[in-house]
């Protein structure tokens, strides 16, 4: 076994265990579920100590037959980009198993089984080279998080759940049909039957197929992101999931359709990627994101709907550097998706921290917390800190380098992304002041208690991240740098031909085949 099959399946081989315990004994199966998620933490050191940034291509590749009379494999490797999200999949479980210890208390076994099959779904999709097994990957997270949503959620879980489960599910739908006609052509063009990546690599659409395909493929993945306008599912989803279950969808689920763009969309479909169009429609998509998820936080009076409604704008910073279709906008949305992760699974943490002592999520319902937890309004204020962007915090980090990958692009675009980082700081700014500073307003916050051992524990991964991320973030850079060259290759060659590259990029491959039409500029 490879060691990128051995940290893809260890969740699994602990769940398998997990469900040997009896249920009546919780605390073994608490203490078994945050071993299991170490493990799997674990089993990333051979990934990362492995990979060679020099290399760009993808690295411990390993391949199967599966069902061969379709052509499907077991195929999987990853590059840079692959390599942190899995990374961040696996520090966000050890995160949101610990941050259950105290919620869960009904059903806990499955409630645990639920996390580690959701961490073997998250992490198979980053992983898969094969089409289809990727969708298995992909469909498979559905469930897991349905059940963690509509089982240990809050009063109208039932709702979010389907809710959740159907819009993803149509988005699904499209998504495979498009993954079909790929796999037909190929069969057609070539006479074989295959789902490999690499192999699709190859083909030659006309451009009015890669269009269609392009907006079956782009609408799974936008609603996924979620992208306005297919974002109405997230703010109910995350309001009525458990802690866990809002860290793991904000800081990886949504990870997943950006993924989706960098991974399929643009190196399969290089020409509709690049079309003037296609590339305004998505950008203003973006850009309407940034500014609307804003403007609707600042309206907020629920703690934890504000904070889901923040992934709507960040994220449409992370769409608006991928679709900018240059190194600095793609790297720094691949940062940003790794430093959104970060920063928004705190704030949900906050939530929750708050959510078990009170019970209630009206921002109404607080004020002066700092004077009662003073290391809880610490911990917030790096939070709120991180995720508006401060210098040397891994929000900047990300922020920056989209906005100058957009105005490369188009200098209106990085000037209309700009007031999303200034509303973002008005609304994260105001809440902080609202719940934490001033007077005691509500005599229920008297006697909260301060932030335990445990709960800083639980903050501490993403703290240490965010502050490596922002005063260091060169050899986050150095990961994806080949990566990202590769892919701006394959949609616009002879990309680097004109400019000076930076060494890691001095040989960059040129390997796409066709001229793309139109542009970005």
């Amino acid at each position: 076994m490879s060691p990128l099959s051995l940290a893809l399946w260890t969740p699994l081989a602990c769940l398998i265990v997990l469900l040997a315990l009896p249920s009546s004994q919780k605390t073994a199966i608490k203490i078994w579920a945050n071993v299991s998620a170490v493990l799997g933490l674990l089993a990333m050191l051979p990934l990362i100590t492995g990979y060679d940034s020099s290399n760009g291509g993808f690295q411990f590749i390993e391949r199967a037959e599966w069902i061969p009379s379709l052509g499907i494999q077991y195929y999987i490797g990853i590059d840079g980009i692959s390599l942190l999200l899995m990374v961040l999949t696996a520090v966000t479980a050890v995160v949101a198993t610990l941050s259950s210890w105290a919620a869960i208390e009904e059903r806990l076994k499955q409630y645990y089984a639920m996390l580690l099959l959701l961490q073997v779904g998250m992490l198979g999709v980053f992983a898969s080279l094969d089409f289809i097994l990727f969708y298995v990957f992909w469909e498979l997270v559905l469930v897991p998080m349905y059940f963690l949503i509509g089982v240990w959620g809050g009063p109208r879980k039932l709702y979010a759940a389907i809710k959740f489960f159907l819009y993803t599910l149509a988005g699904s739908v499209l998504m495979l049909l498009g993954i079909l006609t790929l796999y037909f052509q190929h069969w057609t063009q070539f006479g074989a039957p295959t789902f490999e990546i690499d192999a699709l690599l190859r083909l030659t659409m006309p451009f009015w197929m890669q269009q269609w395909v392009f907006w079956a493929l782009f609408i799974g993945f936008a609603i996924k992101v979620p992208m306005f306008p297919f974002h109405t599912w997230l703010p109910d989803a995350h309001t009525e999931a458990p802690t866990a279950g809002s860290v793991i969808l904000a800081a990886v689920l949504l990870k997943m359709g950006t993924y989706g763009f960098l991974r399929f969309s643009l190196p399969l479909l290089p020409q509709a990627s690049i079309d003037r169009t296609i590339v305004q429609v998505v950008v203003g998509l973006s850009l309407i994101g940034i500014l609307y998820g804003a403007l609707v936080c600042l309206m907020q009076q629920d703690w934890k709907r504000l904070v889901a409604y923040s992934s709507v704008s960040h994220l449409g910073f992370c769409t608006l550097g991928i679709f900018s279709l240059n190194p600095n906008g793609i790297a720094g949305s691949v940062i940003q998706q790794l430093n959104h992760g970060i920063s928004t699974g705190m704030l949900f943490l906050i939530v929750g921290v708050v959510y078990e002592r009170r019970h209630t999520r009206e921002i109404s319902e607080y004020g002066g917390l700092a004077h009662r937890m003073p290391l809880f309004a610490t911990v917030f204020a790096f939070a709120v800190l991180s995720s508006a962007g401060l210098p040397l915090l891994n929000g900047f980090v990300g922020e920056f380098t989209i906005l100058q990958g957009a105005f490369e692009a188009n200098r209106y675009w990085a000037a209309m992304a700009v007031p999303g980082v200034v509303l973002g700081a008005a609304y994260l700014l105001w809440l902080y002041q609202r719940t934490t500073l001033g007077q005691i307003t509500n005599a229920k916050n008297n006697h909260l208690a301060d932030l335990s051992w445990r709960e800083l524990a639980v903050f501490a991964p993403f703290i240490l991240w965010a502050f490596s991320i922002g005063l260091y973030p060169k050899p986050y850079f150095e990961i994806i740098e080949r990566p990202v060259a590769r892919i701006v290759e394959r949609v616009r060659p002879g990309y680097y031909l004109d400019r000076p590259p930076s060494p890691a990029l001095a040989q960059a491959p040129h390997t796409a085949p066709h001229t793309a039409q139109g542009g970005a500029r």
